[in-house]
């Protein structure tokens, strides 16, 4: 007679995670057998729970594909009303955060972020970095040396960099999503979760160490879609926290508010959260995004004008940051403004209309009641350091402004047909020209890229391969009267794709890229099925 299977309890565990990435240099720091099997602990722990709140994710969106709109939650009523329950305070170094900057953990924008001025740095384990396991490695190493202060860098050219004295930016970092895995560690059968191993790393190595800086553990969570995510983040904190014997909220995160569905439980989110919340944020980029995604094929009415006519002022927009700010500041949470992606550049006139942009953006969030907000370039952080000051004054943020005025109702969030503005031929030329660089130098390990004066990440790739991919089903038709095809832009895609391989020239490994860029932006935006992320068909290429 066969003996019953094991149950999990009694199951055989496998004795360590298997490495299986190229060798880095650095990794015998990181990749230490005690961290590993931290980071296989997480795995066991968590990593079912990740696949569950997965597969919850698919049925939402076919919900609202099917007609269902997002909704605040009835069953959770009781936290929205209760009004005695309060976030924990803020941490050391999380008190005044009126400028944060963000960007990958590469080695010289690492100091320079720390060296900017920004109150805080947001070093980008996700949208502004690519998953080559190099990065993923020596990411860790910059952090870990930057927490010691030890970080330093010579260029090829002899330029050395180094950490200035006095105040230095907070360190928050932001794992991966939990869509993302992490394919060059395995657990068993099984690749790693891409949040876990970030989270884990980061965490193992640095939290005692920062604790005794006067500092602490503290995280951007991405993309979450429910409150439902935000407690297993939460219970990977307390496991965490008694592994090493650590105090309870002793991490902190604050949580992009980047996914319309989670625009209809940010009170939840926060409650889930509250002894490790640290606030919430207008992840803007990410938002547009997941509005694409999750009403692509709802009609008409949910197609969206070109990206540059997406503001920050457009009704649906306006309701967003609005209902973020006074539930951030009735639970006593940082509210915290969306990323600019304007860049410096060499031309006065233009860095004059620039600043002037990025000044009305940056005032209109201060005035709202945001605590502060986000820059992607150290030459921007003076600017809005000036807006928020002032505002703020000496005053360390703005807790105390409750906006009691702000009343949001569910149609306002939705109400994507009373965004101004048209679908230009300009606007889809862009969107391929801007998919296709930013996935050429995404392959080459590149997250974070500057293309036609702005820095584009993930999220800003998204958007402009989803609106792509919408504006086909739809029909849309542009403003010179043609409809927009999968052949029209196809041919788009040819021209563009010509143009980067001139560019490329003689380096035949860039004109490889080009190559492959060109065939995942045939799949990402003019397949018959839609990926709900671009980054995964990436990853699943040669990306080492």
């Amino acid at each position: 007679m066969p003996s019953a299977p094991s149950s999990p309890a009694t199951a055989p565990r496998p004795a360590r995670v298997e490495v299986t990435g190229p060798p880095v240099p650095g990794a015998e720091q990181i990749l230490t057998p005690a961290a590993l099997d931290f980071l296989a602990e997480l795995h066991r722990r968590f990593s079912g729970r990740r696949a569950e709140l997965l597969a919850r994710r698919q049925a939402t969106r076919r919900r609202i594909a099917d007609g269902a709109d997002p909704h605040f939650l009835p069953e959770t009523a009781h936290v929205r009303e209760d009004l005695t329950w309060q976030v924990a305070p803020p941490a050391p170094g999380l008190v005044d955060r009126r400028v944060e900057i963000t960007g990958p953990t590469e080695r010289k924008m690492a100091i320079n972020a720390l060296n900017s001025g920004a109150k805080v740095w947001l070093a980008d384990l996700e949208d502004a970095n690519t998953p080559h396991f190099a990065n993923v490695v020596a990411g860790q190493v910059n952090l870990r040396d930057a927490v010691r202060r030890t970080i330093s860098f010579t260029s090829p050219e002899g330029k050395a960099y180094a950490l200035r004295g006095g105040d230095l930016a907070t360190i928050v970092v932001r794992p991966r999503g939990w869509h993302l895995t992490e394919k060059h560690l395995r657990f068993g059968e099984e690749v790693m979760v891409g949040g876990l191993v970030d989270f884990g790393l980061y965490f193992f190595h640095n939290a005692e160490e920062l604790l005794a800086r006067g500092s602490g553990p503290y995280f951007y969570l991405a993309k979450l879609e429910n409150h439902h995510e935000a407690r297993l983040w939460n219970d990977v904190f307390t496991f965490a926290e008694d592994h090493l014997g650590l105090g309870r909220g002793t991490i902190r995160a604050t949580v992009l508010i980047e996914t319309i569905t989670a625009a209809f439980e940010m009170e939840e989110i926060l409650y889930e959260l509250r002894e490790h919340s640290a606030g919430l944020n207008a992840g803007r980029w990410d938002y547009i995004f997941s509005l694409i995604k999750n009403f692509r094929g709802r009609g008409p009415a949910f197609v969206l004008p070109d990206r540059a006519d997406v503001t920050m002022t457009v009704p649906f927009m306006r309701a967003y940051t609005e209902l973020l700010v006074r539930t951030c500041h009735r639970r006593g949470a940082h509210a915290i403004g969306g990323m600019s992606a304007f860049i410096p550049s060499k031309d006065p006139e233009r860095d004059a209309m620039v600043d002037a942009k990025l000044r009305e953006d940056k005032q209109r969030e201060a005035d709202d009641g945001f605590d502060g907000s986000w820059v992607a370039h150290p030459g921007m952080v003076g600017s809005v350091r000036e807006v928020f000051d002032g505002v703020l004054g000496e005053r360390p943020n703005q807790l105390s402004r409750q906006r009691e005025d702000v009343r949001v109702t569910a149609a306002q969030l939705l109400d994507v047909a009373a965004t101004p503005g048209a679908v230009t031929s300009r606007g889809l030329r862009t969107n391929v020209s801007v998919t296709l660089r930013y996935l050429e130098a995404w392959l080459g390990g590149r997250g974070a890229v500057a293309i036609f004066g702005l820095m584009e990440d993930a999220a800003t790739a998204e958007i402009s391969r989803s609106q792509v991919w919408q504006w086909i089903r739809q029909g849309t038709v542009l403003d010179d009267g043609r409809r927009v095809t999968a052949e029209l832009a196809r041919e788009i895609l040819a021209e563009e794709r010509r143009a980067l391989l001139a560019e490329a020239g003689a380096d035949s490994e860039r004109a490889a890229r080009v190559e492959q860029a060109a065939d995942l932006f045939a799949e990402v935006a003019l397949g018959e099925e839609y990926p709900t992320f671009l980054t995964v068909p990436a990853y699943a290429c040669r990306v080492e």
